[in-house]
């Protein structure tokens, strides 16, 4: 699991994001640079990176469910994903 520091990185960064999306997208279009320059780094969308919502995983992250490769393989087997079986042939 990652640590409880990188989950909450994350979800202050998502916060940022929203709150500054608006002005960021008017800034752009007015073609204003150096405003846009001083807003906070993390209030772009390009600074996220997509985490597991259980475990905060990095890595194998399915955009689909929003969980890790992991995650949702357990969750499927146990049966807690509708309409997910498991394959064989």
């Amino acid at each position: 699991m990652a640590k409880e520091s990188m989950k909450a990185r994350e979800r202050k960064r998502a916060k940022m994001v929203e709150k500054y999306a608006a002005k960021r997208a008017a800034l752009k279009k007015a073609g204003e640079w150096e405003k846009l320059q001083q807003l906070p780094v993390n209030g772009s969308k390009v600074r996220m990176h997509n985490r597991c919502q259980l475990t905060g995983r990095p890595r194998g992250y399915m955009r689909l469910f929003g969980i890790s490769r992991n995650m949702f393989r357990q969750m499927a087997l146990e049966g807690k994903i509708p309409g997910v079986t498991k394959g064989s042939w």
